[in-house]
């Protein structure tokens, strides 16, 4: 097989894009970091900015939504936006975010070096490793014999771990204007990609009751703590009684400092988790029922605030034929062979496909422990992931691959 020489010459960056990785997760850009995101802002700005077209920092106006009011970033927020020949006749959506997990005051801040294959460090998979990626493959990829014939448009954010609250907007607009998106979320341990994911919601649930001296022989306190506890009790079965459905309690307060009160105040959040969006309506209407059997007793008042903020990201017919050019590049490039599979956490595909967009996701690199303090990028998988993405995008604009487009 003859690759452009391009594409054929990425092995050799193979060391410069793991000091690129390595020095985009030195530095930090936590969800609610605003001085660290500009930062971040600025090292994606210098190195995409290598790339033809226009580059602009785009400022996100605030959600509508939020259902847990902490989350609320206090500053603003700006989405980088490249945007490259947009009158050619093919159009793709490259989607990633740069925020992470970790805040500024998180004791994991640094990369390390576990062995000559294994990094080590904040966001090398989720997902600054799929932005090192998506750069290299499209700059292998411009300099192509018929790079002209694929307009592209970046669109990398930094809400993506609290909901995408601020960018869903921008992430609409981009997929009305596009064939099909790419999406550049890690891969998993495996290699294989990600073929569709759950909807996610967020719920905030408030319990009211009556204060009272513990000791009170009238007994007309009402204990917002125990109220809660059996809607908690109750909610915690859904995955049981709705295949499909999970559901964490993730966050519960409430009482009052000494013990002799009666509390009239409780609060928990929960995470639910849904695979097809019929679920949605049926996660609803019971958590509305065991809110109203306690809302219902005399003292007492249960609220749900917050909803759906991702619907599920289910496969397409045109995925699946994008898909099959996916790995046919990636045998030709002599790589491992790997499937795709349901994944249970939520992304930005979820958005664009519920915006009509088809996606393709998990193109990132391979790694594990995303979310925690061993998160680790397997190196060797910067280059393979960028060579894969770097051959389709020639064998498209070549029309040696038919680009299939609606949902």
């Amino acid at each position: 097989m003859n690759l452009p020489p391009s594409i054929a010459k990425l092995p050799g960056s193979a060391g410069e894009l793991s000091m690129l990785l390595a020095g985009w997760c030195d530095q930090n850009s936590g969800s609610g970091n605003a001085e660290g995101l500009t930062a971040m802002l600025g090292l994606l700005q210098q190195e995409f900015s290598r790339l033809p077209g226009e580059v602009a920092s785009v400022p996100l106006k605030p959600g509508s939504a939020f259902p847990f009011p902490l989350r609320k970033p206090r500053d603003p927020l700006a989405a980088l936006r490249v945007r490259v020949r947009p009158q050619a006749p093919i159009q793709l959506l490259f989607s990633g975010h740069y925020d992470t997990v970790y805040g500024s005051d998180d004791p994991f801040q640094h990369c390390e070096l576990l062995a000559p294959e294994k990094l080590r460090g904040p966001g090398v998979i989720d997902m600054k490793g799929g932005l090192v990626v998506m750069h290299a493959a499209l700059e292998a990829f411009e300099r192509t014999p018929h790079a002209a014939r694929i307009g592209y448009e970046v669109l990398l954010t930094p809400d993506e771990e609290t909901g995408s609250f601020h960018s869903a907007r921008l992430l609409k607009e981009a997929a009305a204007r596009h064939h099909f998106g790419l999406v550049f979320e890690p891969a998993r341990p495996n290699g294989d990609l990600v073929k569709s994911r759950k909807g996610t919601a967020n719920f905030t649930v408030t319990s009211h009751g009556r204060a009272a001296h513990a000791a009170s022989p009238a007994r007309d306190g009402r204990n917002a703590i125990a109220a809660l506890a059996e809607f908690l009790t109750g909610a915690a079965r859904l995955p049981e009684e709705l295949p499909g459905v999970l559901l964490n309690i993730g966050n519960i307060r409430g009482g009052a400092e000494a013990t002799n009160v009666v509390p009239d105040f409780a609060e928990a959040q929960l995470d639910v988790r849904i695979t097809h969006a019929a679920d949605r309506d049926a996660v609803l209407i019971r958590l509305n029922e065991l809110a109203a059997a306690i809302t219902n007793r005399e003292g007492h008042r249960l609220e749900i605030a917050g909803g759906f903020n991702r619907p599920p990201m289910e496969s397409s017919p045109a995925a699946e034929a994008i898909f099959a050019h996916w790995q046919h590049c990636a045998r030709d490039l002599g790589l491992a062979p790997f499937s795709w599979v349901h994944a249970g956490g939520g992304s930005d595909a979820n958005l664009l496909s519920a915006a009509g967009l088809s996606c393709l996701d998990g193109l990132g690199p391979c790694g594990d422990r995303l979310h925690t303090p061993e998160e680790w990028v397997y190196l060797p998988s910067l280059v393979e992931r960028a060579q894969i993405a770097a051959l389709f995008l020639h064998r498209v604009a070549a029309t040696e691959a038919d680009l299939p487009t609606g949902p």
